[in-house]
């Protein structure tokens, strides 16, 4: 590395590092100090079991200390050219030891299956600790993970032999790239580091994604409503209403022309009207829940009959919108008005939050009362923060592969669709995020009949009656489908279940053609059970959703319904609304 190297390299580290002590600062909030709490609380405790059991620990310990010098053993006889049966391997998808040098090379190979061999230990430490509760145990399980991946050798330059051949092949420049990265990804996170997954300005909505013609026919300050262009002669009597989420952004149904479910949808006779929710600002501190049901889906629905003529629909919730529309649907129940939504059908959406799935890491009455406190403070829970969250779910996969090819390889981001909108975060306004913390996942009043109100109405859901559609995911590890099941069961009426293969997003987004299949059964009283006696089916779940909506149409299609009075162009302007601009935005 040239001296003109050595010094943009110290200026750069001397800049990130004045940037990370900023961020730092931001992490002194309610929020962060009740996690830190929670988590020495949480490790204390496991100590203090260990102790009163001085025995099994000591024997784990002689344990790990045997396997270690196995390795060390296994890695001399490796180096002098002998054949060695490993004594661990990765998990299958496990992507961080792909470089063939992690098994050609003796030590590497130590290094490699040492941190493995100790991963595994701590990580089954957790679930053999006794007299642990549930919440405690899940805690623990999840923190001991992010600890362990943080920490794999896979994320230093010095133990990664292809960072550190990388490293001394480029006299350093991908150092020097990084940190150009991390500077500007410091920049634009709000407390803890957003590490950049792909090229966010290599996307434009309306001409790269969210393509499908139609036009903004209602503006209101929480939501525009989308209509789309008919493309058939005939279509369905009752228009279809979509709720997506107000976490994420709509456009993850209409990202491309090959995978867009609105695009599928209008070609099967529908017509297809879209909620695309406003990304929270100062002026959406006081929205609480019972607004976006309220305010949201009933405004729309009032919104569609006067496009369409039609006070009656078949209504799509997807994620915490389903939990919308439900409450909507319950809300005109106890109102005693006439029900709109003559079917509904609901995308990977939690009603019994009994089942948070790894979220529940951070639902106890500690941290929610934190959350909440923060949320008063601020307004809005920051969509940054909320993103880096979710990314952690899935740590291996959604950030520290980022972490390692941005920061440490120096390399730019690709251009991905799918990760151009995990990228596009929104704000979530506080009143809202805290009542989903307490009212939904800490204390899950939706399943109780009456412990959930609305502008008043107490909310009652097994007194939605009509036809209901239910589609989760089996790998997802949000919107657990053992949990959607047992919500299911809350409503009255006869509901359909389909579990997808797949996860989150890619079991929905799973169009005719696609490579996941699907499961359809009749009823059982737990899902274990209708798992067992369901029949998996090739393919996409959408043709089996189309006919499952055409059965229950009741009416003959109807000419195909211009689109009058519209406001502008799909997708519209809330959606372009955007928490991180990309740098070219910026610049300009």
């Amino acid at each position: 590395m040239s001296q003109g190297s050595y010094q943009r390299l110290m200026e750069s580290l001397i800049r990130c590092n004045e940037q990370l002590f900023e961020l730092a600062a931001k992490q002194a909030q309610p929020t962060t100090q009740a996690l830190l709490q929670m988590q020495m609380q949480d490790l204390s405790n496991a100590l203090q079991k260990g102790v009163d059991n001085p025995a099994e620990m000591l024997s784990q310990q002689v344990d790990w200390w045997q396997s270690q010098l196995q390795l060390f053993q296994n890695a001399m006889l490796k180096q002098a050219g002998q054949e060695v049966v490993p004594l661990v391997e990765p998990e299958r998808g496990d992507r961080r030891f792909r470089d063939s040098q992690w098994q050609e090379h003796p030590w590497y190979d130590y290094i490699k299956q040492s941190y493995l061999l100790t991963a595994r230990q701590m990580l089954e430490r957790v679930e053999q600790i006794p007299d642990l509760t549930d919440s405690e145990r899940d805690r623990l399980r999840f923190f001991t993970r992010q600890m362990v991946n943080a920490l794999a050798p896979s994320n230093f330059i010095a133990s990664n032999p292809e960072l550190l051949k990388l490293t001394l092949e480029s006299g350093g420049s991908n150092l020097l790239n990084g940190l150009q990265l991390l500077a500007e990804d410091i920049q634009r996170s709000a407390g803890t580091l957003n590490v950049r997954m792909t090229d966010e300005a290599a996307f434009q909505l309306g001409k790269d994604l969210a393509t499908t013609p139609g036009e903004v026919i209602h503006q209101a300050p929480l939501f525009e409503l989308i209509q789309y262009r008919p493309t058939t002669k005939t279509v369905a009597k009752r228009p279809l209403l979509i709720v997506p989420p107000f976490v994420n952004k709509y456009y993850i149904l209409d990202l491309r022309a090959q995978n867009s479910l609105v695009k599928y949808l209008v070609e099967q006779g529908h017509t297809v009207l879209m909620i695309s929710w406003a990304n929270p600002d100062e002026r959406h501190t006081e929205v609480d829940f019972e607004d976006y049901v309220v305010d949201g889906v009933l405004a729309a629905l009032d919104a569609v009959e006067a496009a369409t003529g039609e006070r009656e629909v078949n209504a799509v919730g997807y994620c915490i919108g389903g939990t919308l529309l439900a409450c909507a649907m319950a809300y005109m129940a106890g109102r005693r008005m006439k029900q709109r939504v003559k079917s509904a059908t609901f995308f990977t959406t939690i009603l019994d939050f009994s089942q948070p799935g790894e979220l529940g890491a951070f639902i106890n009455e500690e941290i929610v009362t934190a959350m909440e406190t923060q949320n008063a403070e601020q307004g809005l829970m920051d969509g940054r923060q909320l993103a880096v969250t979710f990314s952690l779910l899935r740590e291996n996969n959604l950030y520290w592969n980022y972490y390692i090819d941005g920061y440490l390889k120096g390399q730019s981001p690709m251009a991905f669709d799918l990760l151009h909108w995990n990228c596009d975060s929104t704000n979530v306004a506080g009143p809202t995020h805290s009542t989903m913390l307490r009212k939904l996942y800490l204390e899950n009043r939706l399943i109780e009949p009456g412990q959930f109100t609305v502008r008043g109405s107490k909310i009652d859901l097994s007194k939605i009656t009509v036809p209901t559609y239910f589609v989760s995911t089996m790998d997802d590890h949000i919107a657990l489908w053992q949990g959607t099941y047992l919500g299911m069961q809350k409503l009255g009426g006869s509901p359909t279940f389909v579990l997808g293969e797949s996860g989150h997003i890619a079991g929905i987004i799973n169009p005719p053609g696609g490579k996941y299949g699907h499961y359809v059964g009749a009823l059982s009283e737990q899902p274990q059970a209708w798992l067992e006696q369901a029949q998996h089916q090739e393919g996409s779940w959408w043709p089996h959703w189309v006919n499952w909506l055409g059965d229950r149409e009741g009416s003959e299609p109807v000419p195909a319904r211009p689109i009058i009075n519209g406001l502008g162009a799909a997708p519209g302007e809330y959606v372009q609304v955007r928490l991180n601009p990309t740098f070219e935005e910026s610049a300009e």
